[in-house]
């Protein structure tokens, strides 16, 4: 039997055996955090990672999140490459400097979830030459989309402006081009691609190119500018506003007036160009106010207004 002095000094054996074992251990904390949307010192909307996940994922740093644990990640893609991130970035070549080459630019798109229906395409940034001045055609750089819904070609300056397009099957790619053509011009754009899943409330109906939210807003064609700017050709779309909860019409007005310009207006061509003073074809810039529900009204919450 075991006395008790060497019961004592076995303990205390074991005990300092112990605290030896333990300072060679790795002391550290695994700190785990949803990759909700952030703002980065840019101003951008990023997603917020890892340090390490970013760079993995091929994206930029800038700034912090969740309380110093993760960064900011912002995704940029340029000619050539391909986007299938929800919230990137297509951005001409050496953004932000602007760009004066002329060629075809490309990327694509591909969905990052397969319940994703949509692509929301909004300039953040959207220069580039504007229509010829006779038909007003994008006859020297076009914005293009193809493999899904009809878009029509887009020129101009369109800072501000959205587009939605169809994400189509899993499988198929949808293609955003920009073709640079004629004299240069110091052109420059930053559009960013959110991807629309099937159940939000941000999904556009079926066949809206453009899809306006809430209680009040402005409604304004491609190119639109009221001092210089050309209402393009060959424009065949829809734009449609999202009716809100409580609200049962929606009241129309033109926006204050800039430049002389007419809204509602259906004009021609002469096959001339245009007279500095006609203003007639710049395009439209229209104010809408919705409207609450009275008693007297029935009440629609999901219902659209297109025109």
């Amino acid at each position: 039997m075991e006395n008790p002095g060497e019961q004592v000094q076995s303990a205390s054996n074991h005990l300092q055996r112990r605290m030896r074992e333990r300072r060679f251990l790795p002391l550290f904390t695994v700190v785990q955090f949803p990759n909700q949307d952030c703002k980065a010192l840019t101003g951008d909307n990023g997603t917020c990672m890892s340090q390490y996940e970013c760079k993995a994922s091929g994206g930029i740093s800038s700034g912090i999140c969740a309380n110093n644990f993760g960064v900011c990640c912002l995704f940029m893609v340029t000619c050539g490459q391909t986007s299938n991130r929800n919230g990137s970035y297509f951005v001409n070549k050496n953004y932000p400097a602007p760009n004066d080459e002329t060629g075809s630019c490309q990327v694509t798109l591909r969905k990052a979830h397969p319940d994703v229906c949509q692509y929301r395409i909004d300039f953040i940034q959207f220069s580039l030459m504007g229509p010829e001045q006779v038909n007003h055609l994008c006859n020297s750089d076009q914005f293009l989309v193809s493999g899904s819904s009809p878009v029509p070609p887009i020129c101009g300056k369109n800072t501000g402006s959205h587009i939605y397009v169809d994400a189509g099957d899993l499988g198929l790619p949808v293609m955003l081009t920009i073709i640079t053509s004629g004299a240069s011009f110091s052109r420059n754009w930053k559009m960013r691609i959110s991807q629309i899943p099937c159940n939000s409330n941000m999904k556009a109906e079926d066949g809206c190119l453009q899809y306006y939210s809430g209680v009040s807003g402005q409604i304004k064609s491609f190119n639109y500018e009221p001092n210089s700017g050309l209402q393009l050709s060959n424009q065949d779309y829809t734009m449609c506003i999202r009716s809100e909860r409580n609200f049962c019409s929606i009241q129309y007005s033109a926006c204050p007036d800039l430049g002389n310009v007419k809204p509602f207006r259906i004009s021609f061509h002469s096959n001339n160009v245009e007279s500095p003073n006609d203003m007639g074809n710049r395009g439209f810039c229209i104010e809408y106010v919705q409207q609450p529900c009275t008693n007297n009204l029935v009440q629609y919450v999901n219902g659209n207004n297109n025109f």
